[in-house]
């Protein structure tokens, strides 16, 4: 399952560097974090609406997680590096994590 976001975002870095004109992908980047950010919330704010009214979440589910694959790359975050601390986080209940920040 994670092979499908990590393909995504190998296109999202491939994209990077396309034409803004040609690339969804590469407009978002050019516009930096904060364009980035500003979008992550507002289909953030579409999946809540999605999900009070029971309708269309899976896309707009997918919408979200492509927007905050974009986001963390314009904030050079490594989703690997995301990946690898969930996979940290499974040593120990969500409580003790919350309660060693």
């Amino acid at each position: 399952m994670s092979d499908n976001l990590i393909n995504l975002v190998k296109i999202i870095r491939d994209r990077k560097d396309k034409n803004e004109d040609k690339s969804y992908t590469a407009s978002l980047l050019s516009g930096g974090l904060v364009v980035c950010t500003d979008k992550l919330q507002e289909e953030f704010d579409e999946l809540k609406e999605a999900l009070k009214f029971n309708s269309n979440i899976v896309n707009e589910a997918a919408d979200t997680i492509y927007h905050l694959l974009v986001t963390l790359e314009a904030a050079n975050i490594k989703f690997e590096d995301v990946l690898k601390e969930l996979q940290n986080r499974k040593k120990q209940s969500g409580i003790e994590e919350k309660n060693s920040r």
